[in-house]
């Protein structure tokens, strides 16, 4: 065959680049201000903010980021979305980001209409008042004022993003159950220890007791599993102290919190 002519070359490399699909970018002016302005990325390593740099960019092309209820996001923010979305991915990779393509932004708290039959085959119907929400297959549900008191506050136990976040990797491996896709070795140590430490506060929560940790991850294992993860980013110390078993885990699946002592 015989080669191209000069003139067809730039054309040539222009097609290529498209088939090839050449990894997303994030603009260094925009990210250096994101940074900046969010404790978590501030308080990461270069080589892992690099790597969630790289995260975000990815999200931002993949992901559809529609705000509702007259909210008006701009790059910046919607670059800190990204961002926080894709803390608990450092380790684990872009395939978390798997299964869904739109992230949902609300200016404020948010209802979601919950119905259910009951065992007498009565349907009960009625409004749950959210700051977030993971749907299994579909989009993310995110409050952004919520998403802002979490970052005036970042060590205070609360990261929402972090928090569905942790719910859409859970759900990955086909079931939202507290157990995240690990090797099979690994993955019955986890449910063993999350299992024992998820009964184990359940109990104190069903007893009346304070707990350090927030009650809401009684609710379920896959709920004491998104909260454990908020702890693990936003006050590590308290859930090594509390939990060290199930802070052990996370360290080793997310890599070490931000914020580690």
């Amino acid at each position: 065959m015989a080669p191209a002519p000069a003139r067809d070359v730039p054309l040539i490399q222009s097609l290529l680049r498209r088939w090839r699909r050449e990894p997303p970018t994030v603009e260094e002016a925009l990210w250096q201000e994101t940074c900046r302005g969010c404790p978590w990325l501030a308080a990461l390593d270069s080589e892992r903010r690099q790597r969630l740099r790289g995260l975000a960019a990815h999200f931002l092309r993949d992901k559809t980021i529609t705000p509702v209820g007259g909210l008006q996001l701009d790059a910046a923010q919607r670059l800190l979305l990204a961002a926080l979305c894709c803390l608990p991915l450092i380790e684990f990779g872009r395939e978390g980001l798997l299964g869904w393509s739109e992230l949902v932004v609300y200016p404020d708290a948010f209802r979601v209409r919950r119905s259910h039959v009951d065992a007498a085959g009565v349907l009960h119907e009625w409004d749950d008042t959210l700051i977030g929400e993971a749907w299994d297959s579909g989009p993310l549900l995110l409050s952004w004022a919520d998403v802002q008191a979490d970052i005036a506050d970042p060590q205070a136990g609360f990261c929402v993003a972090v928090h569905e976040m942790a719910h859409k990797i859970d759900i990955l491996d086909g079931a939202m159950d507290g157990t995240p896709p690990l090797p099979r070795s690994w993955q019955r140590q986890w449910a063993d220890d999350f299992q024992r430490c998820y009964d184990a506060f359940c109990e104190q929560v069903d007893a009346g007791h304070a707990t350090a940790i927030d009650a809401y991850a009684a609710e379920a294992p896959e709920e004491f599993f998104a909260v454990a993860t908020e702890y693990h980013f936003s006050a590590p110390d308290l859930l090594e102290r509390e939990m060290p078993d199930i802070a052990a885990h996370l360290k080793r699946f997310y890599g070490p919190s931000p914020f580690a002592g």
